[in-house]
């Protein structure tokens, strides 16, 4: 890749669950690196994506990699997906459901380099399925196939919008493998969106955090979520579901991250700004757990 940094400082107006907001990014990418753009559902992960492949156009601002300007409102310039150079996996995986495994791939390829398109088949351990459409694979091999052919063209950029959100969480792990395999071919520069910690700590050199429309962290992962002050202590995020009365206690039920049940005890003055529906964070002080391989 020529070009070594991709700047970015762009607007977009977006309707979301919770009203209008305008998306607003101004951050620097660096060549090379696998960033994680974090946050939940409906804060313009997705849109930045969009915009910087050039599928959705922002209402303003540029994006510019290198000495090249992909997009400049003022300027009145606006290149084409095709111009951008960049490999994208969307979450759906959209493949062809009428070509084998090797013509969806080999459809990435602009130049016709079949070995390329065999090799890269092979990388992703895909040759004995290369004859099969997509409705005869799995959703790992759909991944699998759908990063094969992003790559197929040697992206400056390999963009991925949650492309294990599908997956059950037993092949989540191996599959977080390959998109570490994509990355690596090519000395890419890969954005992958996420609200997934555990693939944030897994795969994330930078985090770019974005909170509804807006960046509110940028840094290595350890930077954003660790917080040194409560390090010896063990936290857990999720949504309250019920609040029982007890004899001298309330029983809490929360519902983590990761769908999970946990009953936490609490005291009256502990809850009484708390009801159900509230997000919160359960943590424990100075005590040594016990962690099993599961």
């Amino acid at each position: 890749m020529e070009n070594d940094v991709m700047e970015l400082d762009v607007q977009k107006e977006l309707v979301s669950a919770h009203g209008r907001m305008t998306l607003t990014i101004k951050a620097q990418l660096l060549r090379g690196e696998l960033v994680v753009l974090f946050g939940e559902s409906g804060a313009g992960k997705t849109t930045l994506l969009r915009m910087i492949s050039g599928l959705t156009k922002p209402d303003s601002g540029i994006i510019k990699v290198g000495n090249s300007i992909w997009f400049d409102s003022d300027a009145g310039i606006n290149k084409t997906p095709q111009e951008r150079n960049i490999g994208f996996v969307f979450q759906d995986y959209a493949l062809f459901p009428n070509m084998s495994v090797f013509y969806n791939v080999a459809y990435g390829q602009p130049q016709g380099d079949q070995l390329y398109v065999k090799e890269l088949i092979q990388k992703f351990g895909l040759t004995e399925f290369s004859s099969r459409k997509p409705d005869k694979l799995s959703g790992g091999q759909k991944q699998r196939v759908a990063l094969a052919r992003a790559l197929a063209r040697k992206p400056d950029f390999l963009l991925l919008d949650e492309p294990l959100s599908a997956l059950d969480a037993d092949i989540r792990t191996s599959l977080q493998n390959e998109i570490l395999k994509a990355h690596g071919i090519n000395n890419t520069t890969t954005l992958l969106v996420s609200h997934d910690l555990t693939e944030v700590f897994r795969l994330a050199q930078k985090v770019l955090k974005i909170e509804n429309g807006a960046i509110t962290g940028f840094g290595k992962p350890d930077e954003l979520f660790l917080n040194n002050q409560i390090s010896g202590k063990v936290q857990i995020t999720g949504s309250i579901v019920k609040i029982q009365k007890q004899d001298t206690f309330y029983l809490l039920t929360v519902v983590t991250g990761m769908n999970q049940l946990i009953k936490v005890t609490a005291f009256e003055n502990d809850i009484q700004n708390l009801s159900e529906g509230d997000r919160v964070m359960v943590f424990a002080k100075a005590f040594s757990p016990l962690i099993m391989k599961i």
